[in-house]
């Protein structure tokens, strides 16, 4: 294991962390149990009806033309049940979903009603009602007000991350040593173009210093496959994503190792060319499931009381652009996964595709509040308090009741 300090260049793009919490929780060691927790932030805003399509909803085809998915389609969909399919690029997830190992909800979203992906980030890390400042993510409030019942590592082993940036979503008291692995994967052009765009106001001496730099990997990189200079390509995601989740489970399925992890994966902003069965968004989508096949590969035995949570900070738009793509919504999907979930359901209050159901005439309308996921899981897996959950992990939400059922 190898520690360095990160660059600038490292701290601005790299994507992936892992925080993670060597005590066990002292009620779940009581009841005779082990849990692992890992949380990924799936930053840029995940288009969830291309994710998991309703294909089963009378006004699903029309809205999004050829880019619907269908279960006759020319790729066609994974079915998940009588009215949802999966997307055809994430069979290892299908599989966990037909092992009951998985659950979707759909409909999903933080209480986050705006487009900004600064603001709807920080929410969704920071656990906060409303956009705001916050030194603490609801992880790591939800970890401090957890009695331990000791250490996992008798050598008394500290908490640490993989990657060069913490995360909002685990700062906070407990404290963090870092781990960077030696892939860092490029930022999309999305992500330099959203920075170029906030530093040209604030800073404009680094955003030349970014400019310069991606003229340069620019004119270095020339891929020969079509790929846009700069911009990483299927391979270098599907490898970035393995490793970073990869490295989560190893260290969260050691005897003497953390529980608690989280970490970030970055590029889903898609504006353009979407690509929902083939193409960009498919390539993501495959990575992603590449890299929950590795996280529940290397978790081994530890597998059968881990869930990890995949959480977005807004969906896309319903209808597809005049540029293939799609803009920012609102609701999308969130999708636990692990051995210790009661899974192979999708969950979801559906509220239709209709015009007149759209949220805003625009956006898939949001039914249930992740915060009251992420609470179900917290409270039933780590049992952490649910009095702790609604005035301090996430401020403001007794009337948000922790889903219930979630585990096995």
């Amino acid at each position: 294991m190898r520690f360095h300090a990160p660059s600038r260049r490292e701290l601005l793009f790299a994507s992936g962390t892992l925080f993670a919490w060597a005590h066990l929780p002292k009620i779940a060691r009581a009841e005779g149990r082990d849990p692992r927790f890992l949380t990924i932030i799936l930053r840029g805003a995940l288009d969830g009806l291309a994710t998991v399509a309703p294909v089963g909803d009378p006004d699903w085809l029309a809205l999004r033309g050829d880019n619907a998915l269908a279960l006759d389609g020319k790729l066609p969909a994974l079915k998940l049940d009588e009215f949802f399919a999966l997307n055809p690029a994430m069979p290892n997830l299908h599989r966990m979903f037909e092992a009951k190992e998985a659950i979707i909800v759909h409909a999903s979203a933080t209480p986050y009603r705006e487009r900004s992906h600064f603001d709807g980030q920080d929410l969704l890390e920071s656990g906060l009602p409303k956009p705001g400042a916050s030194d603490s993510g609801w992880l790591n409030r939800a970890l401090a007000g957890l009695a331990p019942a000791g250490r996992v590592d008798p050598r008394g082993s500290k908490l640490f991350a993989v990657g060069p940036v913490t995360p909002l979503v685990v700062r906070g008291p407990a404290p963090v040593l870092s781990w960077s692995p030696q892939r860092v994967m490029p930022a999309s052009e999305d992500t330099v173009g959203r920075l170029l765009a906030l530093y040209r106001d604030c800073d404009a001496k680094l955003a030349g210093v970014l400019e310069d730099n991606s003229k340069r990997v620019a004119g270095i990189e020339q891929p020969g496959n079509g790929q846009k200079p700069g911009v990483p390509g299927p391979g270098q995601v599907r490898a970035y994503f393995s490793e970073a989740a990869g490295t989560a489970a190893k260290f969260l399925s050691q005897p003497e190792g953390p529980r608690v992890g989280a970490l970030a994966l970055d590029g889903w902003d898609t504006h353009f060319n979407e690509g929902i069965a083939e193409g960009r968004l498919s390539q993501l989508l495959g990575a992603l499931d590449e890299a929950l096949a590795a996280i529940k590969t290397n978790m081994g035995v530890a597998w059968r009381e881990t869930v990890v949570a995949l959480a977005t900070e807004f969906g896309r738009t319903a209808r597809i652009n005049g540029t293939e793509g799609t803009d920012h919504g609102t609701a999308t999907v969130a999708i636990l996964v692990g051995g210790a979930l009661k899974g192979g359901r999708v969950i979801a209050d559906w509220p239709g595709l209709k015009p007149v159901n759209l949220y805003q005439d625009r956006d898939l309308k949001p039914t249930t509040d992740l915060r009251a996921v992420l609470k179900g899981v917290l409270r039933d897996h780590l049992r952490a308090d649910e009095k702790a959950l609604a005035q301090t992990v996430f401020p403001g939400s007794d009337a948000v009741k922790p889903l219930a059922g979630l585990l096995a």
